[in-house]
């Protein structure tokens, strides 16, 4: 009788601690209804990108000088620059500059030692197309300065949680990052 009286026993206890363990996963559960969302609607919402965000470069076509110091620090050799020596003024001519996105991977090297700087990184991210020829920019798509996030009144912007400043004096919760 005793080891039928163990059984039920241990069967209870089993019994109370799945079901404390189910009431604790439950309270988990709720805490995080009071939370914001962290998804976004992205075709009508936009996160505001940070400040040194590589997105597509900005060409200007007046500053070159044609010296291609962007295509030797480019880790693919990447940008087409196209350029003719002007022998009466002893000076190289710019005929055309490109840059394929479809291979370029944004490591901003020809920004950085570029000795003109003709070229900047915009906050432009969405380059996506159907056809991959179409990602080949010249130097008249370079040019074009992207519209701004902040600046579209049909897009609502959203502040990513690592732009957001932590207030010193709060103490530090799950729920500081998320109340904007």
């Amino acid at each position: 009788m005793f080891p039928m009286v163990t059984g039920f026993m241990n069967y209870g206890q089993q019994t109370i601690r799945a079901a404390r363990y189910i009431g604790q996963s439950f309270i988990i559960t709720l805490s995080h209804t009071n939370r914001l969302p962290v998804t976004i609607q992205y075709p009508y919402e936009k996160s505001i990108t940070s400040e040194r965000f590589r997105g597509r470069i900005h060409f200007e076509f007046d500053k070159c000088i044609a010296c291609e110091v962007c295509v030797r620090v480019c880790p693919i050799d990447l940008p087409v620059v196209d350029w003719r020596l002007e022998r009466d003024m002893k000076k190289k001519q710019l005929l055309n500059y490109s840059i394929d996105f479809g291979v370029c991977i944004f490591c901003g090297n020809c920004v950085e030692y570029c000795p003109t700087n003709c070229l900047s990184m915009t906050e432009e991210y969405e380059l996506s197309t159907y056809d991959r020829h179409e990602l080949n920019y010249n130097q008249i798509a370079l040019s074009r300065l992207p519209m701004s996030v902040i600046g579209d009144y049909t897009i609502q912007t959203v502040m990513n949680s690592t732009q957001i400043k932590i207030d010193k004096d709060k103490p530090f919760d799950s729920r500081t990052i998320t109340d904007y």
